[in-house]
């Protein structure tokens, strides 16, 4: 496993395994495939509802395969219903009881109140906010961030005690939001990308298909390397073993600044993307 650093200095693995709309013992089991194969991110949130079975599996790695808990780097975020400063401290204490854990290594804002829904958006974003930075504070945490935010939702957040950490983005080849991620860099903000397959509907594109057979690796593999060769971690989800594996397979070969002006070039499909600033959820 490769790591990068986060701005209070602690590592953070270049690659993650997702688990959104994993359920039950297929949660479970995914994870601790994933955790076999040799991931070390698992990322969750409240919203996914399977928070129990992410820290089921955690236990059983760190009893069966000696895997210690420190060696995990776990994130979860607060949902929507949940903003606010006491609600996120409650949501917080929930979602420590639901994984069985101490603490969590990445807690994030999962999607920002936006002007579009709430008169106070700013406010509610900041008090949220800061329930994390006392968290983190308090050693619970040992780092915060948020998912899905605009350099607008960020300035406020950028003039608190503690900055945003992380920023978990809609991106992908095709897909790269460049006034966030350029933001983001520009402020120490590790980006953090879900769908980096794109449901899997970008896999059969010919950029990403010419790719894979120039370097005899999967679409999978080139969309995934994507991600990392343009300094964000990808965060696929699978709960097949073989995908699992193939999908951590991305070490060994590099893409050039060619193959990324090509990946580039992938259709964005209509109708599937969010944009935080018009959610209704």
């Amino acid at each position: 496993m490769q790591y990068l650093t986060l701005s209070n200095n602690k590592k953070i693995p270049a690659i993650g395994y997702g688990t959104y709309k994993s359920q039950g013992d297929d949660a479970k089991q995914g994870t601790i495939k994933a955790l076999i194969a040799g991931y070390r991110l698992i990322d969750t949130a409240a919203f996914y509802a399977n928070e129990k079975q992410i820290g089921e599996a955690i236990k059983e790695a760190q009893e069966t395969l000696q895997i210690k808990r420190e060696d995990i780097f776990l994130t979860s975020k607060v949902w929507n219903t949940d903003r606010g400063y006491e609600n996120t401290i409650k949501a917080f204490n929930k979602t420590i009881k639901e994984l069985d854990q101490e603490y969590l290594d990445l807690y994030l804002i999962h999607w920002p109140a936006s002007q579009h829904q709430f008169d106070n958006w700013e406010e509610i974003n900041t008090s949220t906010w800061q329930a994390m930075t006392d968290l983190c504070k308090d050693g619970r945490i040992r780092a915060i961030g948020v998912c899905n935010c605009k350099p607008h939702h960020l300035e406020a957040l950028m003039q608190t005690e503690i900055k945003p950490m992380v920023n978990q983005i809609e991106y992908r080849a095709g897909f790269t939001q460049k006034e966030t991620a350029d933001y983001c860099k520009q402020n120490n903000i590790r980006l953090q990308a879900w769908t980096p397959l794109g449901r899997g509907q970008i896999l059969n594109d010919e950029h990403i298909q010419k790719t894979a057979d120039k370097y005899n690796k999967t679409p999978a593999q080139i969309a995934i390397r994507f991600c990392i060769d343009t300094g964000v971690i990808p965060l696929p989800k699978s709960t097949h073993e073989d995908r699992i594996k193939e999908n951590l397979n991305v070490f060994d070969f590099a893409l050039t600044q060619d193959d990324i002006d090509e990946l580039n070039k992938v259709p964005v499909p209509e109708g599937k993307t969010h944009d935080p600033d018009l959610i209704d959820f």
